[in-house]
């Protein structure tokens, strides 16, 4: 009772001295600095819990701790998940654009610590996943919380909700322009100036915070150490289209993976089926453990020994058809991996697997072309870029989020060219193939997914009830005309539903237009019944139907007018044409306006 006061007075304080877009902006820097915090906390957990876990082991241990310790994290998110949270929904981008389409932009509370606690404990312990979905899953959940605590509309909501996603991007990457990209390409409705600024203010809060606070070792450290050059252009060309391809086969294999672990209700089963597959992963390819950035940087600096370490292949880190050929494993499997990390009751998401994929994607292709023996040799540091970017464009369908990302990440725009070039191939080759992203695919099957589809957005937002109209006077089909043309005197409407006297069904209707010509011969009244009368109407419009359904029934059957019925098709009203646009272009205003 008391906060509920304090909250008041805040409101009340605030409606006097502050206007509405300055209170949004500092409610967008509250959320940078909060997710920012986040964030940095996440970071160093994953990495000084990898460091504790290695630091007193031997060889021999290392390689019993790969198979082991990725199990035992993700048996303690499982046990956080259904003892403590006691929930074990989904904690990725998907989950963030059902809570737009559905849930008014509404989030469970405890995905402000969750989604950090579950993805911490896993990639802390070697799953194979990416940190960025559970700090945006955070991220939108501290913004959603802190609209919901205030009071806020739908809106502001979904305003706050994407400031915190974009924090989350920026802070876990320090890249603030790629974070703002992100959050308006893949989460939000509409681009306007009133989503902008906050978003690009809680995107630089959330990178300065971290900047600030985490040690430079963990920031992912990139660079371009040679120049591009036009000669290289049909083989980025050509990476575009294995790209495309390769992230078609990452985000069917991961969804297939998904949709059979969730055939597994069973706990105890999809830890032990998916710990034994990660095990074995990991034991054989090393490099799969954890988010995989590390062995990303090692590998562009040349290091490509690293591949091998606590490898049963160690002693041919030296050839380089080997070498290749555990690139193009890794390729195929990390999304395995990173499948059966979540599926088994991980927390975690698929930025960096992606990324990973990339890197080897590009990397491999231009050790191919060398080993070839061209006049002139291709730069791996610059395809591995490149292939990051593309396969991240390609598996979230965000093409200006790869290519921003990676000209950040290298603080360079030395590669914008190819970069621009590659990830457009790389995106029209996969989209042509599959038109929704790793994210969307399962919400659109559903008719779950609103985002970026204006007219689906304004139609979910209106309610059917404020549409029904009821001022229709009902007949039924043993009436005659003269009992017609009484109700006809009466009513304002020229639509008269006939209902069944017994069961009070609807059976269609009779139209004033029908029964004009015969409605003043008087010698008719007695004769005429209504159901001779009455005509069925082209579509019915169920209760429960979503308003996006409703509007395909008015798109095919042309009808001005359309009744609507119950599950037992018992009669409960009309919905018109034109009051739908009303309501419709009333409902487009509110969500638009700046």
């Amino acid at each position: 009772m008391k906060n509920k006061k304090i909250l008041r007075r805040f409101n009340i304080w605030r409606l006097k001295h502050l206007s509405e877009g300055t209170f949004i902006l500092l409610l967008s820097v509250i959320i940078g600095i909060s997710v920012g915090l986040m964030s940095m906390m996440l970071k160093s957990g994953v990495y000084y819990l990898r460091e504790f876990i290695f630091s007193f082991s031997t060889k021999s241990i290392n390689e019993i701790l790969l198979f082991i310790f990725p199990v035992i994290g993700i048996a303690l998110t499982i046990i956080f998940k259904k003892y403590i949270i006691r929930d074990t929904k989904k904690h990725n981008v998907s989950a963030i654009l059902y809570a737009i389409s559905k849930r008014n932009s509404l989030m469970k509370l405890h995905k402000t610590f969750s989604s950090v606690t579950g993805a911490a404990l896993t990639a802390g312990f070697g799953g194979s996943i990416g940190l960025e979905s559970p700090i945006i899953s955070t991220g939108s959940a501290i913004g959603s919380g802190l609209g919901r605590m205030l009071h806020l509309n739908y809106k502001h909501i979904t305003l706050l909700l994407v400031c915190g996603a974009a924090g989350g991007v920026a802070s876990i990457f320090n890249t603030p322009v790629a974070a703002v990209v992100f959050a308006l390409e893949v989460l939000l409705i509409d681009l306007t100036r009133f989503y902008l600024i906050p978003v690009l203010v809680s995107s630089v809060s959330g990178a300065m915070t971290t900047r600030l606070l985490l040690d430079d070792n963990i920031f992912l450290n990139f660079k371009v150490n040679e120049l591009f050059t036009f000669a290289d252009i049909p083989f980025y060309i050509l990476l575009g289209i294995l790209a495309g391809g390769v992230s078609l086969y990452f985000t069917r294999t991961f969804l297939f993976i998904e949709t059979k672990f969730e055939g597994y209700k069973n706990f105890r089963k999809r830890l032990l089926f998916g710990g034994a597959i990660l095990g074995l992963l990991i034991f054989l390819f090393p490099p799969l453990y954890g988010e995989g950035y590390f062995v990303i940087e090692k590998v562009i600096n040349g290091e490509t020994s690293f591949l091998f370490e606590n490898s049963l292949l160690e002693n041919f880190s030296n050839s380089e058809t080997i070498v290749i050929l555990v690139m193009f494993v890794l390729i195929f499997v990390k999304v395995i991996a990173t499948g059966v990390t979540i599926g088994a009751g991980g927390i975690g998401g698929i930025f960096a697997p992606s990324m990973f994929t990339g890197a080897f994607l590009g990397l491999a292709f231009a050790k191919i072309i060398n080993f070839i023996g061209l006049p002139y040799a291709l730069s791996e540091n610059n395809f591995a870029l490149v292939g990051m970017a593309a396969l991240l464009a390609g598996v979230l369908h965000a093409p200006l989020t790869g290519i921003f990302l990676i000209a950040e990440l290298t603080k360079s725009y030395e590669l914008m060219i190819p970069l621009m070039l590659t990830v457009t191939v790389a995106y029209v080759t996969v989209k042509t193939l599959e038109p929704h992203s790793i994210f969307t695919k399962h919400l659109h099957s559903k008719g779950e997914l609103l985002t970026h589809h204006k007219d689906k957005a304004v139609l979910h937002f209106i309610d059917l009830k404020n549409v029904i109209e009821k001022e229709f006077l009902i007949i039924h089909p043993s009436d005659t005309l003269g009992e017609l043309v009484s109700s006809i005197k009466k009513s304002k409407r020229n639509i008269f539903p006939v209902i069944d006297k017994d069961n009070h069904n609807f059976l269609g209707v009779v139209l004033l237009e029908n029964v004009r010509e015969i409605m003043f011969d008087t010698s008719n009244y007695n004769d005429v019944i209504v159901s001779n009368l009455m005509t069925v109407p082209p579509v019915n419009i169920y209760i429960n139907d979503r308003m996006d359904v409703i509007a395909e029934k008015f798109n095919k059957s042309n009808a001005w007018n359309l009744p609507v019925v119950d599950e037992n098709n018992k009669y409960i009203g009309f919905v018109s044409k034109s009051k739908l646009f009303t309501v419709y272009r009333k409902q487009l205003l509110e969500m638009s306006e700046e």
